[in-house]
């Protein structure tokens, strides 16, 4: 039986967007990054007449993409909430031109908002809650709403939410995503500012069993449930891009936490070192020195590591489960190894003040990884962290300007008002890698290696275009804020 024409979409959206499915924070960036869709990627294995539409890479534009509309049955989008407003638009476009196209949208913020997503547009025909991969594919090969689990859609002018499923728990059946890349994807057009370029990247498990509050994917998506892919089914996976992809530099194991369980890692390791490539992954700072040797003689390259706060009371706040002396002793294991550091931060997290700024910049430059990113605290729907500001009043405003640019839509009024925020973040950046021992770092990598140069020339142009633009955004504030000061003085003395 033949299945629907189906076109899965990451639509387009702002200038140097980095709204990947993989991307724990879709926003703009200070350097334009593009992740692979990974979670599109599924489903579309499991239907030969499918087609991974990624726009932003692939810089096709709005009218382009509304033009495939006249090519497929169904449309299923993954959106984001930053760009949630956006891919409304586009879905109703692309249903102007095809009239006859069915539309799910896919993604955390329909696990969240069911009822609003729906009600968002009539374009958008029905919605899957959570992972999607088998009711996206059983709909298009004709199975109806009404009998898939985690479903929500329209019926006699209301909305009939279908009971969730349980969670996908043989990993191994589900189809490896490198396949769908190598139909539909350029991949020379994926760059991450830390990763070798090109590179691929794909899940060796689902979920995350760390609870931190903030972070969007296990509470709205993939859950707090952790599966796993065999160790033997990777390592193929792994053999089938290596030989399939010329000229890639290098993989990335885009797992929520990739080396969560030692035994599990070390096992992995030993199949993955018959491979002899590199590999990069994410990871926590729980992970034993033992377990990164073995990383390490396995052919890893790079760690991303959520370091996020250099306070201890924050770290509690947030439900970490770690503490500064295990970043301290886990950096240093790695640098012992030779492994590289890419190290996350976020500025505004809950007890946040000035005081436990410094000490995060403080602890970031006695860390000393190689590189850095500084995020805005996000209290993304669904999170713990959103749950905790909306009932202290600290949610204020939009996630993102116009352009996509991060802003802080929780702020401390009286403690860190919402330029103070963004300064912060532009004074961590600064003082971090205008010190003598990281910019040598950087500036040797740019002698030593002429494709790094191109791509750092690019980078440091982005990052110096959006430093301004933050000192513009943080002077304009902080100027309304002196004269409406002025203003209730005058008042008060008249």
């Amino acid at each position: 039986m033949s299945s629907m024409r189906t076109l899965f979409l990451n639509p387009p959206s702002f200038e140097g967007f980095d709204g990947g499915a993989g991307s724990r924070w879709p926003s703009t960036r200070e350097i334009e990054s593009y992740w692979y869709p990974v979670w599109l990627c599924y489903p579309a294995g499991m239907l030969e007449d499918s087609k991974v539409l990624d726009a932003p890479p692939h810089g096709v534009s709005i009218e382009q993409t509304v033009e495939q509309a006249k090519n497929f049955e169904l449309l299923v989008l993954f959106t984001s909430s930053p760009g949630f407003h956006v891919d409304v638009k586009i879905a109703e476009m692309m249903k102007d031109a095809n009239p006859k196209l069915k539309t799910a949208f896919v993604g955390p913020p329909v696990t969240i908002e069911p009822d609003k997503v729906l009600n968002a547009s009539k374009a958008i025909d029905f919605i899957v809650r959570r992972e999607f991969d088998y009711q996206i594919a059983n709909y298009a090969k004709g199975a109806s709403l009404e009998d898939l689990p985690g479903v929500s859609y329209r019926k006699n002018g209301s909305n009939v939410h279908n009971p969730e499923g349980g969670y996908i728990e043989n990993l191994d059946e589900l189809p490896w995503v490198s396949k769908v890349y190598r139909r539909d994807l350029d991949f020379t057009r994926y760059n991450v500012p830390f990763l070798l370029n090109p590179y691929i990247s794909f899940y060796t498990t689902r979920g995350c069993p760390a609870m931190c509050t903030f972070c969007l994917w296990p509470q709205t998506h993939s859950g707090h449930r952790w599966r796993l892919r065999s160790s033997q089914d990777i390592a193929n996976e792994c053999r089938y891009v290596l030989e399939n992809f010329k000229g890639l530099k290098e993989i990335f194991f885009d797992d929520d936490t990739f080396n969560y369980r030692k035994a599990r890692t070390i096992e992995l390791c030993a199949e993955l070192k018959k491979l002899n490539f590199t590999w990069s992954c994410t990871s926590r700072v729980t992970t034993d020195y033992e377990t990164l040797k073995a990383m390490k003689d396995a052919g890893c390259r790079l760690l991303i590591v959520g370091y996020e706060s250099g306070d201890e009371q924050i770290l509690r706040n947030i439900k970490k489960g770690a503490t500064i002396d295990m970043a301290r002793r886990f950096t240093e294991n790695c640098h012992k190894l030779g492994l590289v550091i890419h190290g996350d931060f976020i500025v505004g997290l809950p007890g946040e003040t000035r005081e436990t700024l410094r000490h995060t910049i403080d602890f970031a430059k006695r860390l000393d990884v190689e590189t850095i990113q500084v995020s805005i605290a996000h209290a993304f729907p669904g999170t713990e962290f959103y749950d905790y500001a909306k009932k202290n009043n600290l949610v204020q405003i939009n996630m993102a300007d116009e352009e996509g640019h991060q802003l802080p839509n929780v702020v401390y009024p009286g403690i860190l008002e919402r330029e103070e925020l963004v300064d912060w973040v532009e004074r961590f950046y600064g003082e971090y890698y205008f010190r003598p021992k990281a910019a040598w770092r950087i500036v040797r990598k740019a002698i030593l290696d002429g494709h790094e140069r191109k791509r750092l020339y690019k980078e440091a142009k982005c990052y110096l275009t959006l430093r301004n633009k933050r000192k513009k955004y943080v002077a304009e504030h902080k100027a309304s804020r002196a004269l409406g000061k002025e203003q209730i003085s005058e008042r008060a003395a008249g």
